[in-house]
């Protein structure tokens, strides 16, 4: 039984998503529809919480202060509406919720960094999406043969009434 839930929460499940930690400070970038349109938001902010990590349910709160004023947002790792977490900072913390952080302000919120590979934690590779990529490609270069035979086809039956109506008015002359 369990099993079973477990395969079908796989389904849902991004191949693979950035090591995000508490401390880290991220750029998130979201899809956002307004009407019919939609654009991609950026939210960058201290990582104040992580939940559930091995799960399709795995969370982070990122906070942030704007207009003086504190805002914090709650992202799910595998939604599809977050296209891209890239890690700009990493801090050296001891905890995993950082809620104290809510309190400091200016100075006293600073965190001490951490040296990290930034290229090494941000470059993610999803096997199953390059391969669905490359099938795409693969689908998107045929139907491009079959329109570009189609109107190479189309362009011949035209030369050859183009051809024909040549001869015809050669003999009427």
């Amino acid at each position: 039984m369990d099993s079973i839930v477990k395969k079908f929460e796989n389904q849902f499940k991004k191949g693979a998503v950035v090591d995000v930690r508490s401390g880290d400070t991220v750029k998130v970038h979201q899809k956002i529809k307004e009407g019919a349109k939609e654009r991609v938001q950026i939210f960058q902010g201290l990582v104040i919480r992580t939940d559930r990590k091995g799960s399709h349910t795995s969370r982070i709160t990122v906070r942030r202060v704007a207009s003086g004023i504190g805002v914090e947002k709650s992202f799910l790792l595998h939604s599809p509406l977050v296209l891209k977490i890239e890690v700009t900072k990493r801090s050296k913390v001891r905890r995993n919720y950082l809620t104290y952080m809510r309190k400091l302000t200016g100075k006293a919120a600073r965190m001490t960094g951490v040296d990290f590979d930034r290229d090494a934690v941000n470059t993610v590779v999803d096997k199953k999406a390059e391969e669905e990529a490359a099938k795409l490609a693969e689908e998107t270069a045929k139907a491009a043969e079959a329109e570009a035979a189609k109107k190479a086809e189309a362009e011949a039956e035209l030369a050859a009434k183009a051809a024909a109506v040549e001869a015809a008015h050669e003999e009427a002359k």
